[in-house]
């Protein structure tokens, strides 16, 4: 057998899925997504969410100030801002977003499905039509967060159950619209993702890859590996793994990183989300590899995404090396901490 790559160079890649929060918490984390990628999309599902242009836009200052406080060189890393879709966002405000220049897409959260959604939307085809149209028009993607909250749906069915009813009418309602399936977990998803005709992509994030719903209860129960969408099934998983180390272009890395303090997500009723920012590059490479297809986390991490949003692949690059990484325990989270995924636990990939 040849040896293993000792390393791997690639083009600078990008998050198209990030949560930063606000405030002291931004400040503490925003160096390690601003270490690895050139770019993030930035999620909107602050308190209050930002659902106009002028939020956005004040949003983005916020991330400049924090970066600039963490002592993120200038130029190095850049937030592409997205707007929350509300039951009453209009056309004209999707216009005034496409033309700042500064908003990417926007966000769509069916109501009360993840952390901060409960602003979310109620009836998308039916309260949504002239944003939607307008986002058609105007050429700005559409990010779904695809899980119906129907409580009759079973918690690990919800991804498959939005597909048929939500997305497939969407889309042949509004063709034109560029949609991105925000980190699928089923193979329902990918497989729909594949097949389906139009604009239409898919984020995929590190622990989906490496793990299953096994993960959660491994021992006893394990609320840093809670995450919505849940972790899924095996055979979900090996269809996510096939997806993101085929190179094919639909798919896409977007880690959907998400801090929370530790507090809150060793609680009685913890919440949401999985902090992965520290080390995402490290975790894509281990997945990529375990299946000997580091050859496509290139096309995967640095240019499928690029291309979907028709911006210029990042100059410069980025070097893994095959050495140990010792994930910390904690990590600092404004005045309180954050656990990382796997912490403890060691990786054989570190960016150099």
């Amino acid at each position: 057998m040849p040896n293993p790559l000792s390393s791997l160079t690639i083009s600078r890649p990008d998050d198209w899925h990030l949560h930063l929060r606000d405030g002291e918490a931004m400040q503490s984390v925003i160096g390690h997504s601003a270490r690895q990628f050139g770019r993030a999309i930035v999620m909107p599902n602050l308190k209050p969410p930002v659902t106009t242009t002028d939020m956005a836009l004040q949003y983005r200052d916020r991330v400049y100030q924090a970066m600039r406080a963490a002592g993120v060189e200038g130029g190095s890393f850049e937030p592409l801002m997205t707007l929350y879709l509300t039951d009453n966002t209009t056309g004209e405000e999707i216009r005034k977003a496409k033309e700042s220049g500064a908003v990417y897409a926007v966000k769509l959260y069916p109501a009360g499905a993840t952390t901060n959604s409960d602003a979310g939307v109620t009836d998308l085809l039916g309260r949504c039509g002239p944003a939607l149209e307008a986002m058609q028009q105007h050429n700005l993607p559409l990010l779904v967060h695809g899980e119906v909250t129907d409580p009759e749906v079973d918690l690990f069915d919800r991804e498959a159950v939005f597909i048929d009813r939500v997305l497939i009418p969407l889309r042949e309602r509004y063709p034109e619209l560029r949609v991105v399936l925000e980190h699928v977990t089923t193979k329902d998803g990918v497989d729909y993702v594949m097949q389906a005709e139009g604009h239409i992509g898919a984020t995929i994030t590190a622990h989906h890859l490496l793990y299953n719903r096994n993960a959660l209860f491994l021992g006893g129960i394990r609320p840093h590996w809670y995450c919505l969408p849940v972790l899924k099934r095996e055979t979900h998983r090996q269809a996510l793994v096939e997806a993101a180390t085929s190179g094919h272009s639909r798919f896409f890395l977007g880690t959907d990183s998400a801090p929370h303090p530790r507090g809150l997500k060793e609680h009685a009723c913890g919440c949401a989300g999985a902090y992965t920012a520290f080390h995402a590059m490290e975790l894509y490479a281990t997945a990529f590899d375990a299946v000997g297809r580091l050859d496509n986390l290139e096309a995967f991490a640095s240019r499928n995404g690029p291309a979907f949003y028709g911006l210029p692949v990042n100059e410069g690059v980025l070097t893994l090396e095959r050495t140990d990484l010792q994930i910390p325990d904690e990590l600092p989270l404004g005045r309180t901490t954050v656990v990382p995924l796997a912490s403890g636990e060691t990786l054989q990939w570190k960016v150099q």
